[in-house]
């Protein structure tokens, strides 16, 4: 696995060879794929780019090219006669070595040389990254994410972790120089980490701790206990007391395992990764069921919508259901009920209760 500079100096080139003339349908191909490969190359890349696009925006360094105008591709050839990057070479890093940004008044007519002006914009750029990923070494890094109800957002962290939080959750993000840490306040998150064998991922909740490096799981945080899916790598679980005090042994989990972490301590499921994937369908505005008791799937919805379903008898919360139904389309799934199960609702202000017949 490449470092994150390493990541950054090849994203680099990348940005660059795409602004040449030489630039191919067979480059936006390898491109593509180099970004798939990883979210760390992704992030990389589009913070590079922005960089980029901001620098065309000065002035200062615009050599005569309107203010929020990107140089057009071609002019690399006059990089190319001042001893810089050649359009039929292969990208390589940049030198930044002699980079020097002078600032001039507005009044100061003389054009900068286009070699001056890649290198500016890519020593902005690595400022920008800087301030994006840096921080000094006894200060942490410390921020709050959350969302409504019926909300769904990813933020990508500081050092490329993706996270996407579910409905009504809340999340305090703390970075620091040797570990990052996660404290899951409520609700659910899934977090597809960015791989750093120096600092290691840890998500707390109540009692438990999850420890991944480089992996894609969920933590979701209920009343009466932890729900952990791993979708890729491996992550590992403790408890740090259960019961009347006793310690609890650490639970190894790979692709696939589901986990359930409460005062009787830790309960382990295995699934397909299909199986497992379908249980994160709520970030794509889904909610999927496999022969599930009523009484689960109405919790579910009720995670999502204000309108909340209520069930008026044990008869009706033994119903079990299946499908794939949009979490926001309360009444869909409702009038599904009526048609194909003994269920009678009835509309009531701001609930729903479903009664047997």
């Amino acid at each position: 696995m490449s470092s994150r500079s390493e990541i950054e100096c090849e994203a680099s080139r990348w940005l660059a060879r795409r602004e040449s003339d030489a630039w191919n349908p067979a480059d936006e191909v390898r491109l593509a794929n180099w970004l798939d490969a990883s979210i760390a190359h992704r992030v990389a890349f589009l913070r590079l780019q922005e960089a980029w696009h901001e620098a065309a925006r000065l002035r200062a360094l615009g050599a005569g090219i309107p203010s929020g105008e990107v140089p057009a591709r071609g002019t690399w050839h006059e990089a190319d006669r001042n001893g810089g990057m050649r359009p039929d070479a292969p990208p390589g890093p940049p030198d930044l070595r002699n980079v020097r940004i002078n600032y001039r008044r507005q009044s100061d007519k003389r054009r900068f040389g286009w070699n001056q002006l890649v290198a500016s914009a890519l020593a902005l750029a690595g400022i920008a990254i800087a301030g994006i990923l840096g921080w000094q070494p006894e200060e942490a890094r410390r921020e709050i994410l959350a969302t409504g109800l019926g909300q769904v957002e990813s933020v990508t962290l500081a050092d490329g972790t993706l996270v996407t939080l579910s409905s009504d959750s809340r999340v305090e993000v703390v970075l620091e120089r040797r570990l990052r840490r996660v404290h899951l306040i409520r609700g659910e998150a899934i977090f597809e980490v960015a791989h750093d064998s120096e600092r290691p991922f840890v998500v707390a909740a109540d009692d438990a701790r999850v420890t991944a490096i480089g992996t894609r799981f969920s933590v979701r945080h209920a009343e009466s206990d932890l729900r952990v899916i791993v979708t890729e790598g491996r992550v590992r679980l403790e408890q740090q007391h259960i019961g009347a005090g006793a310690t609890a042994p650490v639970a190894l989990l790979s692709a696939g395992n589901v986990a359930f972490a409460g005062d009787e301590g830790v309960r382990i499921e295995s699934l397909h990764a299909e199986e497992a994937e379908r249980l994160l369908e709520w970030r794509s505005g889904y909610l999927g069921f496999d022969d599930l008791p009523l009484t689960e799937a109405v919790a579910e919805f009720n995670r999502f919508n204000p309108r909340k379903l209520e069930l008026a008898d044990a008869e009706v919360a033994q119903l079990r259901v299946g499908g794939n139904f949009r979490w926001n389309n309360v009444e869909g799934f409702v009038n599904l009920l009526e048609r194909g199960f003994p269920v009678r609702a009835e509309r009531l202000s701001g609930r729903i209760v479903l009664h047997s017949r």
